[in-house]
């Protein structure tokens, strides 16, 4: 089934309409439905982001697995990405500069002394235009896709993303995520910022939830959370869930909890491969992770507190992401493997979801 999943991960079709809105930004920001048997979703090019995901638990009953909130000025307003796509690259790069081909290049820092999740305007924060659009048949899916100019937040050469939602069968959704530089070699990590919890996006904390993460070793980090280089095990370590685990059995270990890359085993082949499996004992749902890049960041929201849909408080602890990534930092650090995009040679991220129920 993950080869024929995997295949239908590239799949594209026809365009169709959306329930639209004028932005302030330039842009008409919609609101996108994808739903195949049990399985639903939201979605809007404001961050080419997944606004809610709904599917049944053991008792069959509806819930919303990903948080959110209920209006797009909401997810403008909010500090954390709620669901997007985000680049030109994710996660962190130290003393927001890195050197390519000879050239220093300076980003605009926006964590301390670092640049993350692409600066302060990365691609979470803007308006992308949809190209295809198919919310029903055999395979519903939706292609957003953005334009960043060279130079845009500091990152060098013309950049053209795309990334594609689509529904399967058997309450699977792909995640395809592609780049192609135009002009100059130019670092890209995009990633999909999903907050997930499987008991419902206000069913409180997911530290009971189980989770296996499919990495014998780590990216270790320093007060910052950059990189400090090293590659290491996690054996005898908080960060060790080679066995299903669940999460809060080790959390107290760490200062605030998890904010952490993996190394995933396997990840020299390219090929999809098991990146993480969640499961929570009481909606008796799972979701399992596969993915073709070499890291995940496992994060469980440590300082999230804010008013999410419904009006329901968003607490720490209150939803835990699994971004399937390239390392953090990979631009400073050359025993990483590479993030570098050249010309004529594609970046493309693969992420394929399978929820089920136990």
């Amino acid at each position: 089934m993950t080869k024929f999943s995997a295949l239908f991960c590239f799949i594209v079709l026809v365009i169709s309409g959306c329930a639209c809105i004028d932005s302030a930004m330039g842009g008409e920001i919609g609101i996108y439905e994808l739903k195949k048997g049990n399985l639903s979703m939201k979605l809007t090019n404001y961050g080419a982001r997944i606004i809610s995901l709904v599917l049944p638990d053991k008792n069959g009953q509806l819930g919303d697995v990903a948080l959110g909130f209920d209006t797009i000025e909401e997810f403008m307003n909010a500090s954390s990405p709620f669901g997007a796509t985000v680049g030109r690259v994710a996660n962190r790069i130290s003393n927001a500069q890195f050197t390519l081909n000879g050239t220093v290049y300076k980003l605009p820092a926006n964590s301390g002394n670092n640049t993350i999740h692409g600066g302060p305007i990365g691609f979470s924060k803007v308006i992308w235009k949809v190209k295809k659009y198919n919310p029903d048949g055999l395979v519903p899916y939706i292609v957003f896709a953005y334009h960043s100019f060279d130079g845009e937040q500091g990152f060098p050469g013309d950049l053209l993303v795309k990334t594609t939602y689509t529904l399967l069968g058997d309450n699977q959704m792909c995640i395809t995520m592609e780049a192609k530089a135009r002009n100059k070699a130019t670092p890209v990590n995009l990633v999909n910022h999903a907050f997930w919890n499987l008991g419902g996006h206000n069913s409180g904390d997911i530290l009971s939830e189980k989770i296996q993460i499919f990495a014998s070793r780590y990216t270790p980090v320093d007060s910052k959370l950059i990189p400090t280089g090293k590659i290491v095990t996690v054996k005898e370590t908080p960060y060790d869930f080679l066995k299903p685990n669940t999460i809060g059995s080790k959390i107290n270990e760490l200062p605030k909890g998890y904010d952490i890359n993996y190394a995933l085993d396997g990840s020299g082949n390219k090929k999809l491969r098991k990146a993480a499996i969640v499961h929570d004992e009481k909606s008796g749902r799972a979701m399992e992770i596969l993915t073709n890049q070499p890291g995940v960041q496992f994060f469980t929201s440590n300082t999230l507190n804010v008013k999410g849909k419904g009006g329901f408080m968003y607490k720490p602890h209150g939803a835990l992401c699994l971004e399937t990534q390239g390392f953090p930092d990979s631009v400073n650090h050359p025993n990483f493997p590479s993030q570098i995009v050249n010309p004529g040679k594609p970046y493309k991220h693969y992420m394929l979801f399978k929820f089920s129920t136990f």
